[in-house]
């Protein structure tokens, strides 16, 4: 028998679960432990009655039903990490407001867990203003037909555009809720980017959605320059995705207690991780002690996926092995996620130890080159680049280039990545240098780029044709795309460096970069 803390044992029940139904009563826990078999349930009381065993039925995930009668410890049941238990109690209805639940059950390899919750009785009723949905197919033509109705009822707002779509709405399943139609976003194609990369290697051309006018037209300058000189030289030399658990002890000396058990946990740690989902690879495990609390972050390896889903899975395993192993103190509190891992946060902690893709792109531009194509010197870029450097470090800015979100933000719109990672993605560390020959030496390095070429957004129509356009498309291939991101984001560096140099950039913006405000489709 394992001992489950109470961190644990009190997040088991379904919270706003409870509800009537035509036969009685239904509500339902969820297995957040680890994966066990239901071997018993011994007691249901409800607001301090019992209930009796045969008055009650459940079922796992909604397949086939039980008595509790039924479920013994030689008939016991699989009941998995994650799956939700429904008890369907054959018993007066309730009235709306608060109740009190009791649950007493075997399972192992816990043994007797005990539930005591108070919840909301939950109404079938649907207010006016709550956006339609369909518990079968949320996706189907005429919910979503439903939907668009309801905005132009509750707005006012005839809908046009927003319905014209030209894919299967199914396949948006997994990556939107309340589907009612897409956000049409202008793409220009910016190229070619010439890479010397590892993993790219030739001449690719860039899809960037955006609806900033100069913002294609000055990367393509770029990407101009940069083959003129021969290529961006692009290398990924660092590869982790974290999720940061921390655990809450009754004082400091617990929580060292916990960091010293922990640091020999790492092999045990690794199976435990690779069980719950064999595309993710622990490599190590950091802990940070303040006041009575362990932060912890978990480094993982996640293939061709973004995988933040598929480390926080890994990680949940890995906590709940933590909470049934360690016995050196009790532990107090326990929160999956500490904000430490900093997700879609900048932090310096993460341009120090790498989140995501840690990747340099450097090239050396030919003083010719840059003043034929930008009329610019490499002087200037040089000089700008110094004092730049004091203004990022009196802002706190986290890059002290010129505008690395720009190509991130419109590669990630056009191939479907996780739009909210700009935040940390947009990290930079430029440097540049003079060669004896006045030409440029110039890198940036991104050091937590969240890139991928499977799962998320990447498999969506026009997110997935973007990829292909690039090669990038599919299993194998997210070194490749860091890396003409980071030569993309170079490409930008060297363009908008040299207009501010050459006093081009407001001229290019006024004309580029203007429409007429009032216009109207």
């Amino acid at each position: 028998m394992r001992f489950v803390p109470k961190a644990l044992l009190k997040r088991l029940y379904n919270r706003a679960s409870l509800r009537n139904t035509e036969s009685g009563v239904r509500f339902s826990i969820k297995n957040r432990l680890s994966p066990a078999r239901l071997e018993q349930v011994e007691r249901i009381r409800i607001n301090g009655r019992d209930v009796s065993p045969d008055r009650a039925r459940l079922s796992v995930d909604g397949h086939a039903e039980f008595s509790l009668t039924e479920v013994t410890p030689d008939r016991a049941i699989d009941f998995a990490l994650g799956s939700l238990l429904v008890l369907d109690l054959a018993m007066d209805t309730l009235d709306e407001g608060e109740h009190q639940i009791e649950l007493e059950f075997r399972a192992q390899p816990f043994g007797k867990l005990t539930l005591s919750v108070t919840d909301q009785l939950q109404t079938r009723r649907r207010a006016p203003e709550t956006i339609p949905r369909d518990a079968e197919d949320d996706y189907s033509e005429a919910v979503i037909e439903e939907r668009q109705r309801f905005v132009t009822e509750r707005t006012g707002v005839e809908l046009t555009h927003i319905p014209g779509y030209s894919f299967e709405p199914g396949l948006t399943r997994g990556n939107i809720e309340h589907f009612t139609g897409v956000a049409q976003v202008p793409l220009g194609i910016a190229g070619p980017l010439h890479v010397n990369g590892e993993h790219a290697l030739g001449e690719f051309y860039v899809p960037l959605a955006t609806t900033e006018g100069t913002l294609v037209a000055s990367y393509n300058r770029g990407m101009r320059v940069i083959r003129e000189c021969g290529g961006v030289q692009c290398t990924v030399v660092g590869d982790n995705m974290q999720r940061a658990p921390v655990f809450a002890f009754e004082n400091a000396a617990a929580a060292r207690r916990f960091a010293d058990w922990l640091k020999g946990q790492t092999d045990q740690l690794r199976q435990v991780c690779s069980d719950s989902d064999r595309f993710v690879s622990l490599k190590y495990v950091d802990y940070y002690l303040a006041s009575r609390f362990c932060y912890t972050r978990f480094n993982f390896t996640t293939g061709d996926a973004a995988g933040m889903n598929m480390v926080g899975k890994a990680t949940f395993a890995a906590c709940n092995w933590i909470l049934l192993n360690f016995a050196g103190a009790e532990v107090k509190d326990f929160y999956l996620e500490s904000n430490f891992a900093t997700d879609k946060k900048a932090s310096m902690i993460n341009s120090m130890r790498t989140r995501g893709k840690r990747v340099t792109a450097e090239i050396t531009v030919k003083r010719s080159v840059l003043q034929n194509i930008m009329d610019a010197d490499t002087e200037q870029l040089h000089t700008h680049s110094k004092i730049a450097n004091i203004g990022s470090m009196l802002s706190g800015a986290n890059n002290n280039g010129c505008h690395a979100a720009n190509a991130i933000t419109a590669i990630f719109i056009a191939t479907g990545q996780d739009v909210a990672n700009v935040a940390e993605s947009s990290a930079g560390i430029l440097h540049t240098e003079l060669t004896e020959d006045k030409d440029l030496y110039i890198s940036i390095t991104l050091p937590s780029l969240i890139v991928a070429t499977i799962g998320g957004g990447t498999g969506l129509a026009t997110q997935s044709e973007s990829l292909q356009i690039m090669g990038c498309q599919g299993p194998g291939k997210v070194m490749k795309f860091a890396e003409i991101v980071a030569g993309t984001v170079l490409a930008g560096e060297i363009s908008l460096g040299a207009a501010i140099s050459s006093l081009d950039w407001v001229s290019s913006h006024d004309q580029l970069g203007r429409n007429d405000p009032t216009r109207q489709q």
